[in-house]
């Protein structure tokens, strides 16, 4: 979950959806990592026209990939920005 002043469009507090951990933010970014879905549902599903948010801790991200055997694709990303 994320709270963001809309004036300044500053985050100032993001929790896990999971265990509710708050993250910890300096002006504004998170300082650690988080795995966040932000997804438009479309045509053929029923939820189209609905957008579902998502923000995980590490921690919580790792114990549901690997209690769920969920099969992820992995690559190196040589541009950190």
């Amino acid at each position: 979950m994320r709270k963001i002043i809309k004036e300044e469009n500053t985050l100032i507090e993001m929790k896990c959806d999971c265990c509710g951990r708050t993250m910890k933010i300096e002006n504004g970014i998170v300082m650690e990592g988080v795995f966040s879905i932000d997804y438009p549902w479309g045509y053929f599903s029923t939820k189209d026209g609905e957008i579902d948010s998502l923000d995980l801790c590490e921690k919580c991200y790792d114990r549901i990939i690997s209690e769920n055997n969920i099969s992820i694709t992995r690559s190196d990303n040589t541009e950190l920005l």
